[in-house]
């Protein structure tokens, strides 16, 4: 089994780079509207503290998590924001507060969790290491709406590793939520890492092919970006199709990004 401490690593790293972002923000850049429609920078955090007790949640009491997600069914068009919406009302020291005290639980949750042990979630039960990658997936998107809110850029890293694998492997998944068949092909995809190194998936002679940065692929599957402005290139009429359709995160069909320079 592999060890899942370098993962736990780059989760908290990629929390504390999104920390940095705006520890320092005056109340009022709280208050700007990010890409999400009618979500401000304080909804992206407060949406973040709330999956961290979630998972926390997963991780420790079963039973207190097994009422969230009865709380979900019941509600499976509003849980979401409803939950943004609550932290998004408290001021932004104490968001902030409860932000970091809920992921530095779960940190420790995690790390002390026993060898090969599954927590439930919302689809199927993950182990200790998927959490985390789930985790660092949402924190880097919401990260990422957070940073266009401000005019920030920040430099990728190679803990984007862990997105594109979770968007690699959804790819049937993405079929399967607009209602068409998976492609039975293997596709091969082929990205550029910000350390210079290539991240290969499938099989090297595959007719389906994906290639370009590992960022774009990122930003292309967690819908932080519209495929049009971003280099990807796809060989063969599927992987072109799953270009269009790709997430990697649960649920129903997101709606993406427009294209640069038109009204979302």
């Amino acid at each position: 089994m592999a060890d899942p401490t370098p993962v736990f690593d780059d989760l908290r790293a990629e929390s504390d780079e999104l920390d940095q972002l705006v520890a320092e923000l005056s109340p009022e850049r709280w208050a700007l509207a990010t890409p999400a429609p009618r979500w401000t920078i304080a909804h992206q955090i407060a949406h973040l503290a709330w999956t961290d007790r979630s998972a926390l949640l997963a991780v420790t009491d079963a039973d207190a998590f097994q009422t969230l997600v009865e709380k979900a069914l019941a509600a499976p068009d509003s849980f979401v924001d409803e939950g943004a919406e609550e932290g998004a009302g408290l001021p932004a020291t104490e968001l902030l507060s409860r932000w970091r005290e809920g992921r530095i639980a779960l940190d420790k949750a995690l790390r002390e969790s026993a060898p090969g042990a599954r927590f439930p979630w919302y689809g199927p039960p993950m182990s200790a290491a998927s959490m985390a990658t789930g985790r660092l997936m949402e924190t880097w998107a919401h990260g990422q709406d957070v940073a266009d809110a401000l005019g920030a850029t920040r430099t990728p890293t190679d803990r984007l590793r862990h997105v594109a694998r979770i968007g690699v492997r959804a790819r049937d998944f993405a079929f399967g939520v607009h209602g068409l068949p998976a492609p039975t092909d293997e596709f091969r995809i082929e990205l550029a890492a910000p350390s210079g190194d290539l991240w290969t998936y499938g099989p090297e002679e595959a007719e389906q092919r994906v290639t370009g940065p590992s960022l774009d692929f990122c930003l292309l599957v967690t819908q932080r970006a519209h495929r049009t402005d971003l280099a990807l290139h796809a060989d063969g009429p599927d992987a072109d199709r799953w270009l269009d359709i790709a997430q990697a995160f649960a649920g129903p069909p997101g709606t993406g990004r427009a294209p640069k320079g038109t009204a979302q």
